[in-house]
Order: structure tokens, then sequence, then C-alpha cells
């Protein structure tokens, strides 16, 4: 779990947490001897394959690799390098968890993607900065299994000065990286296809999975229509969606990514768009932000269920089964930060008091012995900017549901 390496925090770094006992997580480490890992942002992301964690530093060019490999509870430092005018902000491994890609969050002429040759974890290597001159400034990252496929989520131009070039349109670019992957010299990347949405901003992830023989991509955006020139007014009035919300984007044809449904709550139909026109913002802070940030998947593989963690709407849990039709079927809303002093929380700052909790970190399905002792029961692990590292489990009630019954027995069959 990253924190936000703020000087009055009890313990900095990254926080490893031991969950055998899924009532009483506890930790056990705090990863604080690289700069990387006192300052990760979205970039801390484990290759399970490998046992490899992956960080990179948010504000300067340290790159650290831990080892998780024999003792997980004390991740050991196996490689802390520097890399080249870089200031990490998300990233991702390939499949074989020998490359790593960190995004970048800079505001300049054109973007670049820091590449990472982790084949020995103890011997970490910068391999290059790949420069976009066109579409293609990768925010979070994602690779097809044999790692030739780079799916970019790119961040629109919202916000962002006229003339900074960096910012393309909003949404996929699918990249050929076989060059990297294959380490072969002179590496080129190139651009496969494009797919971008004029609704949203600042494109999140990227999320592959496959289901039924076709392959698909969930995407999230952190900023709705209301980021945009004009604000929220003015995405009403255009009929955009107010905040991000997910798009299920099949990609079985590569060179022709297609929308084929959306994940979207009330809060991100543009028919809602002026109902919160009226609304307050948060006292110290600013307006509310409903878009949704992150999802995880219960498995890449004919999933059941996707989890997706918001700015302001909690976590909500989606039936996936069918990807065109998904639908909410649970969520969780913690109590919300208010003015209690969180000073590794990413949301809190002295006199804002928050009305929400944001749960914008990576979600993870885990199968535990359920609580009567009768076989298993699916737990859902988060992270809270209020309440911190977070066990959660579906009610009885929901349990003893006919889909409740079906969609969790399918999801811990497999």
């Amino acid at each position: 779990m990253a924190t936000e390496n703020n000087p009055r925090q009890a313990h900095p770094g990254v926080v490893v947490i031991d969950v055998s006992d899924p009532k009483n997580p506890h930790a056990t480490a705090y990863l604080a001897d690289s700069p990387a890992g006192l300052s990760p942002h979205e970039t801390n992301k484990v290759n399970e394959a490998r046992g490899l964690l992956g960080l990179s530093q948010s504000n300067g060019p340290n790159f650290a690799v831990y080892d998780l490999n024999g003792d997980c509870a004390h991740p050991k430092l196996a490689s802390s390098i520097t890399v080249p005018n870089s200031k990490g902000h998300m990233g991702g491994w390939a499949e074989d968890g020998k490359t790593f890609y960190i995004g970048q969050q800079f505001r300049g002429v054109g973007g670049i993607l820091p590449i990472i040759d982790v084949t020995n974890p103890y011997n970490a290597k910068w391999l290059l900065n790949w420069t976009f001159t066109g579409d293609g400034r990768p925010h979070d990252v994602s690779t097809n299994k044999d790692g030739t496929r780079l799916y970019a989520g790119q961040p629109g131009n919202f916000g962002a000065p006229a003339n900074d070039s960096s910012f393309g349109p909003d949404g996929l670019v699918i990249l050929d990286v076989s060059d990297i992957q294959l380490r072969r010299p002179n590496p080129q990347i190139r651009i496969v296809s494009k797919l971008f949405w004029d609704d949203q901003g600042q494109e999140e992830q990227i999320l592959p999975f496959f289901s039924h023989g076709r392959s698909y991509l969930i995407s999230t955006d952190e900023s709705g229509g209301q980021a945009g020139v004009g604000r929220l007014a003015a995405a009403c009035a255009r009929g955009a969606s107010p905040y991000g919300y997910s798009n299920v984007i099949d990609i079985t044809d590569e060179t022709k990514p297609r929308i084929v449904s959306k994940i979207m709550l009330e809060v991100h139909d543009p028919k809602n768009c002026t109902k919160f026109l009226a609304e307050p913002p948060e006292a110290g802070g600013g307006p509310l932000d409903y878009s949704t940030e992150r999802c995880a998947l219960d498995r890449p593989m004919n999933p059941t269920m996707a989890a997706c963690g918001s700015r302001g709407t909690g976590t909500r849990v989606f039936d996936i089964r069918d990807p065109l039709h998904p639908a909410e079927i649970a969520y969780w809303k913690g109590p919300a930060p208010r003015t209690a002093f969180l000073p590794g929380s990413g949301s809190w700052s002295p006199g804002v008091d928050r009305t929400v909790e944001k749960q914008a970190g990576l979600a993870r399905f885990v199968k535990v012995p359920a609580t009567d002792g009768k076989g298993r029961e699916l737990n859902l692990w988060i992270v809270g900017d209020a309440g911190g590292f977070q066990v959660l489990r579906f009610t009885d009630s929901y349990l003893q549901t006919q889909r409740g019954k079906a969609i969790i027995a399918e999801a811990i069959a497999e």
C-alpha cells in the first residue's frame, strides 16, 4: 500500500501488510530504503509470476525492484537505479515480469515512456526513454500475454495548456512493443491503433481480459466533462458525462478497437448532469468528483466480477460475465475522512473537510475459508484514503439471493 511521503507520517514508505487473518491485518514492513519506496504514487505494481514489486519515484528519477520471494512479509531491495528525466506517475509490467514501463505525467513538449530491463532483478537496467512525437502519452499501461503489445491509457487535454503537445486526445492507444520485448537493437515502438472519446478526460487505466473467445479492455477515466473548459455547466450543455466512467472495449481485432458497453452509475449519465450544478463543494476543498479511477477483475480469463474504485462513489462491484451488459451487484462506501489527521493519505489537507472517502487504489479479489467454516468465500481487498487498508466480504443477505449464490459459486469454482 502506497503512502504520500508526508514528513508527519509515523511510518513513511510503502506498507507491507499481512492478511493471513482477514479480520486482523497488520503491517510487517515499511519500504523506506529507496526513494521510489518513499514516493511511488501510483506505480507500485507486483508481477506475481516472478514475485517482484516495481516502484518508480514520483518526484525524482529513482526506480526500485523488491524481491518478494522467500519472506514476502519483508521484501528485499534487489535494485535501485536512476532513470534519466523520469518522474513516475503510473506504470506496469510486461506479463513475463522482465520489463517495466513507467508512465509519466510531464507537462511539456512530447511525452516519454521510460523502459526498464528487469531480466535480472538484482541488476535492473534502464533501456531507453521512448519519446512520442504524436498520439501516445501513456498514463497507465498493460501488456498482452506475450508482451508484444502495450495497451496505453492516454490522458486527454482537460486542464492542460493549449500549447502542451504532451497531451493528446483522451482514450486508448495500442502500441507494438515487440522490439522491446525481444530486445532488438535500435528498438522502435509503433502505433497499431487508436480509439478516443471526447466526453471524458484523464484516461487512467487500461485493463485487459478475455471472455468467451474474445479479447477486451476496461478503461477508466479520473475526470469527466466537469474537468474540461467551462467546467460542469459546459459539460452538461454539450451532453457529456459529468464524471469519468469505464468503457468495455473489444480488441479481438486490435487494429479496430471498439466500445461495446459502458460501466456507468447514475452519476455518470449525461441526463443527470444538471442535478450536480448546485452541489456545494467540500469545505476548504473543491467540488466533489464521482469519477471511476481503477478496476480489478476476479480473474483475467472469463471473469465473473469487476471491482471499480472511485474518487467519490466508493467501491462498486459489477457482474461482468456478459461484457456487453455489465450490471452492478454490490458496493461499499466507507466512512468519510472529514477533518481527521491523516498525513499519509492522498486526500488529506489541513483544514479540508472531506465528506466522501476516495477509494481509488487497485482492488483485489481473494479466496479465503468461509466464516462459517464451510468451504470458501470471496474477500475484496481495497485501500481508502480514510480507512486505509480494508478487507470486505459480501453480506450474508446477498449470498442468500439466487444471483448472489450463482455468481459467487462461479467465482470460487475456478
